[in-house]
């Protein structure tokens, strides 16, 4: 499983593009049932979207994941995490904003391109955050941070940017993200620490539930929007480009501003620049359905940001190449006083 887990990771480009490949073939193929466009699960009491649920899943294994050692980081580094947010949460909207009026996005692109400045960073930050001998600490607790505050900025951010476009109630908005985002990492962080069973099997399978879920979820988008894609909107890809490159830029300059060392630096550049755009997806086709190029905006940023993540995780690991780990240092130190004993 562990070997599945690494395979998984490293090529998650690979996997996420051979899937929506397969997504967008896949009414070809002559099958009757299409598994990337599944019905709502609709019950007499409640509605519930295929999107919400997959993010449901998702946030619940993310929280599973998070030792109870992350959590009192985070309240230690609580002005340097709370500044890194801020960063996050007041660039990547005004990034969105700026690039969607430079290239003249108007109605659903320009919906689509400020939700994807709105959402905030996901688990994939942290595994990247790795890669690149970042200070995985860090960038799980801005991770948390921004999770922990999506039901109230998010939905206030949109409404300040699209509010007088378009309507959406925004009170509903902060309850999906409240139920779907928030509770399930609570409830998983809650789980994993009162049942060994459930912290066995999160630390088992959590990541590899959450990389799949997140593929399928963009695979699904594919499969939903066949023919925009067949006539690829190349417009977006500027402005998409620009939002990206943007976050990690501000990431840099955060680091330099909240005067953090080079690894947690390289966190937030990532953290930054990574957005959310599965959980952009979600409140896309929640909100927007008869708009569905928002949500294919979400997801050709997921799929391009991955891309860029990974070249920019592999850059900042070549530049730190001649910089020692603090907790290697502190390692070797002990084993050094060890010897000297």
């Amino acid at each position: 499983m562990a070997t599945f887990r690494k395979i998984l990771s490293t090529y998650l480009l690979i996997w996420l593009t051979l899937l929506c490949v397969v997504a967008f073939y896949w009414n070809r193929f002559g099958f009757s049932v299409d598994p990337f466009r599944l019905p709502p699960v609709d019950c007499h009491w409640f509605k519930v979207s295929m999107a919400e649920i997959y993010i449901s899943v998702t946030m619940l294994m993310i929280g599973s994941l998070l030792p109870i050692d992350e959590i009192k980081m985070v309240l230690k580094r609580w002005h340097k995490i709370l500044g890194g947010t801020c960063i996050q949460y007041i660039s990547m909207p005004a990034l969105a904003f700026l690039a969607a009026c430079l290239f003249g996005l108007h109605d659903a692109t320009f919906y689509g391109l400020m939700l994807v400045g709105c959402v905030p960073g996901a688990m994939a930050s942290n595994m990247l955050t790795l890669m690149s001998r970042g200070n995985v600490s860090y960038s799980v607790g801005l991770t948390t941070s921004a999770t922990l505050l999506s039901p109230i900025v998010v939905p206030l951010t949109l409404w300040m940017a699209i509010g007088q476009h378009v309507h959406f109630d925004v009170l509903e908005m902060s309850r999906t993200l409240l139920i779907t985002v928030v509770l399930p990492v609570g409830i998983g962080f809650t789980l994993a620490q009162k049942s060994q069973l459930w912290n066995r099997f999160a630390h088992a399978m959590g990541e590899i539930v959450a990389n799949l879920v997140i593929i399928w979820i963009i695979a699904s988008v594919v499969a939903g929007n066949r023919e925009r894609i067949a006539q690829f909107p190349v417009h977006l890809v500027p402005p998409m480009l620009l939002v990206n490159f943007g976050g990690y830029a501000c990431g840099f300059l955060g680091g330099k501003l909240l005067r953090l060392d080079n690894r947690m630096t390289r966190a937030l550049i990532l953290e930054i620049g990574m957005q959310n755009a599965g959980l952009g997806v979600m409140l896309a086709q929640k909100y927007f359905p008869d708009k569905p190029e928002v949500a294919l905006c979400c997801a050709m940023y997921t799929f391009g940001c991955m891309f860029t993540g990974i070249l920019v995780a592999q850059g900042l690991r070549f530049l730190s190449r001649n910089e020692v780990d603090p907790e290697e240092q502190e390692e070797q130190g002990g084993k050094a006083e060890e010897a000297g004993a």
